[in-house]
């Protein structure tokens, strides 16, 4: 009954997103062979060796699109560092034999322990058909089928969403693939920078700019509820602050506030804003209600507190404070009382979120002229660093708290020239990939799943 009511929910959900999702029968597992399934909670992970077939199509047309799928499918898992894709130069069997199911000798023949088939085809209401199946090529045996009806523009996004459902079920965890990433976009010399809002998907496909670059803007946040960012901008020198509602493209001020250098963060039912105000040299800590924009402090300290993150319940806030003489990592509850210090190494912390799973707070860490990209528990134990540069900052977790990403800066040249680049790490510390995006960029916020 769970596993039926789990594909009805998936199934309505992407029907409100114009993709109908129905499951394909799925073989008997062999109780003789555990199910294949890859163990992340482990330190380091050696990569799965993963066959993902071009999906067949019965025309020129839809046999392009099951390439570009499995294309697709292929970069995700590869970025993740979890999964290593077999070069399809080693393929024995091809995708339309494969109609009639695998020939697991073939697939073993070049060390293929899970094997993705599909297939694309044109409906004749002009909607796209996309199926796939995973394959235990070992067990010899079906792990999952769904089968997708689409607008054709749409074949990206299911090849996320596929993507999605292969991760998970070989690792027991969410996927990531069906995300976006927001940025800043720059350009222009150090002096006159342009910094534009840009957003695209997780993989860096479908970019597209939000802003024009007439007003300079700053720290993008995503609402973990809703397809909304808050962001600066700044409008004849005073920081003002947006809501940003990527659906219609509407945008509402939520008013001017002097002094503010980062965007409010969201709570995790989207309803409020936490946010550092400034007031004659000192920062202190706010919520906002959206809905009656009614203000109230949680902080009062001869110091400067800012850069706060909700826990995911809601219940904590993790903040920067230099309220002990340094820059540090502090907790409390969300009314303000039971402030805590959690850091205590040595150098300067800043920018801490907390994670998704409400296990970790990444943060970055600045000593003897490095900076760091670190996550330490709740309590402050466990610290670790996982990226570390000239400057490497602005962590933002992926919505399944397995992967951070985070901007990484060079030094300027003589003529005053840097670049700036997007990156993502996953908790091992391993596995760190470039996103490209086709200008410098700075301050990346990872959406929720897409709706």
């Amino acid at each position: 009954m769970l596993q039926s009511n789990r594909r009805h929910f998936i199934a309505s959900s992407l029907c409100a997103a114009g993709i109908a999702a129905v499951p394909l029968s799925v073989t008997a597992p062999r109780p003789a062979r555990a199910a294949l399934e890859i163990d992340i909670t482990r330190g380091y992970v050696e990569p799965l060796p993963i066959a993902i077939t071009d999906f067949y199509g019965d025309s020129s047309e839809t046999r392009q699109v099951g390439a570009d799928i499995a294309g697709v499918i292929a970069g995700n898992l590869r970025r993740s560092g979890l999964f290593d894709p077999i070069d399809e130069g080693a393929f024995i069997q091809d995708p339309a034999s494969l109609r009639a199911g695998p020939r697991f000798a073939d697939w073993r023949l070049i060390n293929a322990q899970a094997l993705v088939s599909g297939k694309a085809e044109a409906q004749g209401d002009g909607r796209l058909r996309v199926e796939f199946r995973l394959w235990d090529v070992f067990a010899e045996q079906q792990m999952s089928g769904l089968a997708y009806f689409t607008p054709p523009a749409n074949w990206r996004r299911v090849a996320h969403i596929i993507s999605d459902a292969i991760y998970q079920r070989l690792t027991g965890e969410a996927g990531y693939f069906d995300t976006r990433i927001v940025y800043i976009a720059e350009s222009g010399p150090q002096n006159r920078r342009v910094k534009r809002l840009a957003i695209m998907d997780q993989d860096g496909a479908q970019h597209r700019f939000l802003t024009d670059g007439a007003h300079l803007v700053l720290t993008p946040r995503f609402s973990p509820t809703r397809q909304e960012i808050t962001y600066v901008s700044y409008v004849r020198r005073v920081p003002r602050i947006y809501l940003f509602n990527l659906n219609t493209g509407q945008q509402e001020v939520l008013g001017d506030f002097p002094g503010m250098t980062f965007a409010p963060r969201f709570s995790p039912d989207g309803n409020k804003v936490i946010m550092a105000l400034e007031n004659e040299g000192n920062s202190d800590l706010f919520v906002m209600d959206l809905r009656t924009r009614e203000r109230r402090r949680l902080t009062d300290h001869r110091s400067i507190d800012i850069s706060a993150s909700f826990s995911p319940d809601g219940n904590r806030v993790v903040f920067n404070s230099d309220r002990s003489g340094g820059l540090e990592l502090y907790t409390m509850r969300a009314d303000g009382s039971q402030v805590q210090r959690i850091s205590f190494g040595e150098g300067r912390y800043a920018t801490p979120v907390w994670s998704p799973r409400g296990d970790l707070i990444a943060f970055t860490r600045q000593h003897n002229g490095t900076f760091y990209i670190g996550v330490m528990r709740p309590d402050g134990s466990g610290e670790r660093m996982l990226a570390d540069g000239y400057r490497v900052e602005g962590p933002t977790w992926a919505p399944n708290g397995r992967v951070l990403a985070f901007f990484r800066r060079t030094r300027a040249d003589s003529q005053g020239r840097y670049a700036s680049k997007l990156y993502t790490i996953d908790l091992t510390g391993y596995n760190e990939r470039e996103v490209v995006t086709p200008q410098d960029a700075s301050d990346p916020a990872w959406s929720p799943p897409n709706p």
